[in-house]
Protein backbone atom coordinates (compact mmCIF):
# COMPACT_ATOMS: atom_id res chain seq x y z
CA UNK A 1 0.00 0.00 0.00
CA UNK A 2 2.58 2.29 0.99
CA UNK A 3 4.59 2.10 -2.61
CA UNK A 4 1.26 2.68 -4.08
CA UNK A 5 0.76 6.08 -2.47
CA UNK A 6 4.77 6.58 -3.23
CA UNK A 7 4.00 6.15 -7.35
CA UNK A 8 0.88 8.35 -6.63
CA UNK A 9 2.89 11.27 -5.05
CA UNK A 10 5.75 10.84 -8.05
CA UNK A 11 2.60 11.08 -10.23
CA UNK A 12 1.23 13.90 -9.14
CA UNK A 13 4.41 15.73 -8.81
CA UNK A 14 5.14 14.96 -12.70
CA UNK A 15 1.42 16.25 -13.51
CA UNK A 16 2.57 19.48 -11.66
CA UNK A 17 5.93 19.49 -13.23
CA UNK A 18 4.23 18.92 -16.63
CA UNK A 19 1.95 22.41 -16.40
CA UNK A 20 4.96 24.24 -15.57
CA UNK A 21 6.21 23.28 -18.68
CA UNK A 22 3.41 23.77 -20.89
CA UNK A 23 3.58 27.59 -18.63
CA UNK A 24 7.10 28.13 -20.29
CA UNK A 25 5.60 27.34 -23.37
CA UNK A 26 2.91 29.46 -23.54
CA UNK A 27 5.13 32.25 -23.96
CA UNK A 28 5.92 31.17 -27.53
CA UNK A 29 5.43 33.39 -30.33
CA UNK A 30 2.30 31.44 -32.45
CA UNK A 31 1.58 27.97 -32.95
CA UNK A 32 5.16 27.20 -34.67
CA UNK A 33 6.91 28.97 -32.04
CA UNK A 34 4.81 26.48 -29.63
CA UNK A 35 5.85 23.46 -32.17
CA UNK A 36 9.56 24.51 -32.04
CA UNK A 37 9.32 25.24 -27.93
CA UNK A 38 11.36 22.05 -25.93
CA UNK A 39 9.19 22.90 -22.91
CA UNK A 40 6.13 21.67 -24.88
CA UNK A 41 7.14 18.68 -25.42
CA UNK A 42 8.56 17.78 -22.13
CA UNK A 43 5.38 18.92 -20.51
CA UNK A 44 3.74 16.58 -23.09
CA UNK A 45 6.08 13.52 -22.13
CA UNK A 46 5.68 14.41 -18.40
CA UNK A 47 1.75 14.22 -18.82
CA UNK A 48 1.73 11.48 -20.73
CA UNK A 49 4.39 9.50 -17.82
CA UNK A 50 1.37 10.79 -15.02
CA UNK A 51 -1.22 9.28 -16.76
CA UNK A 52 1.01 6.22 -17.39
CA UNK A 53 1.38 5.99 -13.70
CA UNK A 54 -2.40 6.56 -13.02
CA UNK A 55 -3.33 4.14 -15.16
CA UNK A 56 -1.08 1.61 -12.92
CA UNK A 57 -1.90 2.71 -10.08
CA UNK A 58 -5.93 2.48 -10.18
CA UNK A 59 -4.59 -1.34 -11.22
CA UNK A 60 -4.01 -1.34 -7.35
CA UNK A 61 -6.04 1.30 -5.06
CA UNK A 62 -9.58 2.61 -5.23
CA UNK A 63 -11.01 5.05 -7.81
CA UNK A 64 -12.44 6.82 -4.93
CA UNK A 65 -9.07 7.10 -3.01
CA UNK A 66 -6.42 7.94 -5.89
CA UNK A 67 -8.43 10.85 -7.44
CA UNK A 68 -9.01 12.51 -4.87
CA UNK A 69 -5.41 12.00 -3.69
CA UNK A 70 -4.74 13.91 -7.01
CA UNK A 71 -4.93 16.87 -5.59
CA UNK A 72 -1.41 16.72 -4.08
CA UNK A 73 -0.80 18.44 -7.60
CA UNK A 74 -1.80 21.69 -6.03
CA UNK A 75 0.87 21.59 -3.63
CA UNK A 76 3.87 21.15 -5.75
CA UNK A 77 2.85 23.36 -8.15
CA UNK A 78 2.24 26.24 -5.34
CA UNK A 79 5.95 25.58 -4.50
CA UNK A 80 6.87 25.23 -8.04
CA UNK A 81 5.77 28.81 -9.05
CA UNK A 82 7.12 30.16 -5.93
CA UNK A 83 10.58 28.43 -6.47
CA UNK A 84 10.82 28.43 -10.31
CA UNK A 85 8.07 31.06 -11.25
CA UNK A 86 8.56 33.94 -8.62
CA UNK A 87 5.21 34.33 -7.84
CA UNK A 88 3.87 35.02 -4.81
CA UNK A 89 1.86 33.14 -1.92
CA UNK A 90 -0.57 34.53 -0.32
CA UNK A 91 -2.48 33.37 2.83
CA UNK A 92 -5.20 32.96 0.92
CA UNK A 93 -4.14 30.72 -1.61
CA UNK A 94 -2.85 28.70 1.17
CA UNK A 95 -5.96 28.19 2.78
CA UNK A 96 -7.16 27.15 -0.36
CA UNK A 97 -4.90 24.78 -0.90
CA UNK A 98 -5.14 23.66 3.01
CA UNK A 99 -8.98 23.26 2.26
CA UNK A 100 -8.71 21.04 -0.81
CA UNK A 101 -6.23 19.00 0.55
CA UNK A 102 -8.41 18.20 3.50
CA UNK A 103 -12.01 17.14 1.57
CA UNK A 104 -9.43 15.30 -0.61
CA UNK A 105 -7.94 12.98 2.67
CA UNK A 106 -12.01 13.04 4.36
CA UNK A 107 -13.05 11.51 0.79
CA UNK A 108 -10.50 9.00 0.19
CA UNK A 109 -10.59 7.50 3.62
Amino acid sequence: MIFYLAVLIVMTLLGASASLFLKKASGSEGIFGLIKNVNFYAGGILYLLAALLNIYILKFLDYSVVLPLTSFTYIWTMALSYFVLKEKITGRKLVGVALILAGAVAVSM
